[in-house]
């Protein structure tokens, strides 16, 4: 018992000093993709006043780096050492992205898009519009987990748009997808649809046994 209040006081003087609290003293979120689906509370999609731009704007450089978020992404992403567009090294020309919906290897950055892997107009949806601007804003930059910003190619980033796996699933790797949806949609506390619930009990029931663990957000 006595640990438990020296561990609630100290993380109370970090967030009183504006430090980060370690991150294993953050929330985490412990299950198999099963039970994960499962604990998804479901609520209808409510979609209107949805504007892209004004609730959640664009890539952020939170770091001040001169590099966005899509350049953190691709750099973290690259199975090799990328190059740049200038000396500044601010956005990526080149390095090798393997697509994990298709497998595919790209070597040109202007040749992969960075997905959300639950889409913004669906995040609104299951309850983002209810959010401040500020946590909209660090949805659309989730540095911290790097299942829900993905370097993905842009023919079937293009095919699925804002669609959920109860309308659209990819060419490969279906049961990480799945399981990674799941994850994301638990880090950010968001709901889940009727329809999309059920599609996604079924693709997990499918799938070789899988623990979702996730720090929330």
């Amino acid at each position: 018992m006595l640990g438990k209040i020296i561990a609630a006081v100290f993380t109370a003087a970090l967030l009183l000093a504006g430090l980060a609290v370690p991150a294993e003293a953050a929330t985490v979120y412990k299950a198999s993709l099963r039970t994960a689906a499962r604990s998804l509370p479901v609520a209808a999609e409510k979609n209107t006043g949805y504007d892209r731009d004004r609730y959640f704007g664009d890539w952020k450089d939170t770091n001040r780096d001169c590099q966005n978020t899509r350049a953190e992404v691709l750099i973290q992403e690259s199975k090799v050492r990328t190059t740049y567009t200038t000396s500044r090294r601010c956005t990526v020309r080149s390095g090798k992205w393997v697509t994990n919906w298709d497998n595919r290897t790209h070597y040109s950055a202007s040749s992969v898009q960075i997905d959300h892997l639950v889409p913004v107009h669906e995040a609104w949806g299951s309850g983002a519009r209810s959010w401040s601007q500020a946590r909209r804003a660090a949805f659309y930059n989730d540095l911290g987990d790097g299942r829900l910003l993905n370097a993905q190619t842009s023919k079937l980033n293009s095919a699925k748009q804002a669609k959920g796996p109860e309308d659209w699933m990819p060419a490969r790797n279906r049961c990480k997808y799945v399981a990674d949806w799941v994850a994301m949609k638990i880090r950010w506390g968001l709901k889940a649809d009727s329809r999309e619930r059920t599609a996604l009990i079924r693709h997990a029931d499918s799938c070789p046994a899988t623990t979702i663990k996730v720090t929330r957000a």
